[in-house]
């Protein structure tokens, strides 16, 4: 390597040498990030239907879901700003916290079932996401921290694929164990219910220990290590440090806020009304259709995401040949033009097809703006972006759960087939936005002339 270059690497600091990786190394760097998902996953389909049994109005949906945005606008940055000042011989950078999250998402997906009222359904649902949030964060900077720019985009969509597979055998447990368990609690909570609970907290740990245990962290250079002893740690200097990314945020990564706008408001309009469409549109309205709507939508949802796991590295060579951005526009539009279909469609087999353009852009959602992103920032601070660009989503979940109760009682006949409608609309509208961000350029990939052969890590 010419000195010329190595001395570039040294004044910039972005472009850090680092091991190539093998797929195996890859997927096993990544799996935690199925157990975080399954958590996700029953969240998504199985939260709001406990709300239900619980007696709970489904106009309130919106609002007794705020904890998700909440936790996720105040918990991500600041985790991600505090790892971003971290480092421990013995426990790493990341690691410490998705393993604290990972802990957490068990422990209240085992009580989650054991619920009696709404409120306590709700406090529980604070606690669950709030570990959500304290595991994914990190998670995102983990595989920026770890992989060279040549690997970034089978990084980030191994993440893709394994959010597609948590979440798929989160909403395939709810219809299995349909099938092979009856009863309920007093509260009314079905015991296959239960079931689907009990899983995901013993995934929740244990697929994060395996990350763990697996993938060690790169330890700082002398001179990182210094520079991060020299910050000032707690909580305020990491608020400051939020506030000032927050201001010199590139231009590019504030385009992107404004497709997160539209694509986020719409994602959450279609995870909270879908299972009452499909109870609309396909099955009698009593309360035997009323569980069975749940149960098939658990069907609907890991289908969906099925074929997220299924093209999620399909992307990466897309993403390659035809730019990130062009590929989550169209990602983008295979959703809207099948959520604009799917609330017509009367028979429960056919309602499989429309949803595969959202299978489609899930794997795209949970991967392809990571790979543009990492091109927008430094590298010192992926830990602090990272948790900007979850602010970028839970901002918009925030409008939306303040704002889509009025909108769906008054403007929407309090349908949640028009919910559904206006979710594909919203992220047609993400698409067309999408348009507007120039793509960054792809960072030169020095790893590739010095890299470590990665039998030796």
């Amino acid at each position: 390597m010419s000195s010329a270059k190595q001395s570039s690497m040294q004044q910039t600091g972005a472009l850090r040498q680092k091991p190539l990786m093998n797929m195996r190394q890859i997927l096993l760097m990544n799996i935690g990030f199925f157990g975080i998902q399954y958590s996700f996953g029953m969240q998504q389909t199985a939260i709001n239907p406990v709300y239900e049994f619980l007696g709970a109005d489904p106009a309130d949906l919106p609002i007794l879901n705020l904890a998700g945005p909440i936790t996720g606008l105040l918990i991500q940055p600041l985790i991600g700003a505090l790892s971003d000042r971290t480092w421990s011989p013995r426990w790493g950078r990341r690691k410490p916290f998705f393993l604290i999250g990972a802990i957490g998402c068990a422990l209240c997906l085992f009580l989650f079932p054991f619920v009696t009222a709404v409120w306590m359904a709700v406090m529980l649902l604070w606690l669950l996401d709030a570990s959500n949030n304290t595991a994914m964060e990190p998670y995102r900077a983990f595989i920026a921290d770890k992989l060279p720019p040549s690997q970034l985009g089978k990084g980030f969509l191994a993440q893709a694929f394994f959010t597609g597979l948590g979440i798929t055998l989160a909403n395939i447990s709810l219809f299995v164990f349909q099938q092979f368990i009856q009863g309920a609690t007093e509260a009314g909570i079905p015991y296959w219910v239960v079931g689907s609970f009990m899983v995901g907290a013993v995934c929740s740990i244990a697929t994060v220990l395996v990350s763990v245990l697996t993938t060690p962290e790169i330890p700082p250079s002398k001179e990182e290590l210094a520079a991060l002893r020299a910050k000032k740690g707690g909580l305020v200097p990491a608020v400051k440090e939020i506030a000032e990314a927050i201001r010199v945020m590139p231009r590019r990564l504030r385009k992107l806020a404004v497709v997160y706008l539209f694509q986020w408001y719409g994602m959450v309009c279609y995870w909270q009304f879908v299972a009452l469409s499909v109870a609309k549109s396909v099955f009698p309205d009593n309360l035997q259709g009323k569980e069975d709507a749940v149960a098939w939508t658990g069907l609907v949802n890991g289908w969906y995401n099925i074929i997220t796991f299924s093209v999620a590295f399909a992307l990466v060579a897309f993403a390659r040949r035809r730019g990130a951005k062009m590929v989550h526009c169209v990602c983008l539009l295979l959703a809207a033009a099948g959520l604009v279909i799917f609330p017509f469609i009367d028979n429960k087999f056919l309602i499989f097809l429309p949803i595969i353009g959202l299978g489609i852009a899930w794997a795209s959602i949970m991967g392809v703006p990571y790979i543009m992103a990492v091109r927008m920032i430094p590298s010192n601070r992926y830990g602090v972006y990272m948790g900007i660009i979850n602010m970028m989503i839970v901002v918009p979940m925030m409008i939306q759960s303040v704002t889509f109760g009025w909108i769906y009682e008054h403007l929407l006949g309090a349908n949640p087939n028009n919910a559904i409608v206006s979710a594909g609309v919203l992220l047609g509208l993400a698409a067309v936005t999408m348009l507007w961000i120039k793509e960054p350029p792809i960072i030169d990939d020095v790893d590739d002339v010095t890299h470590v052969p990665a039998s030796a890590h």
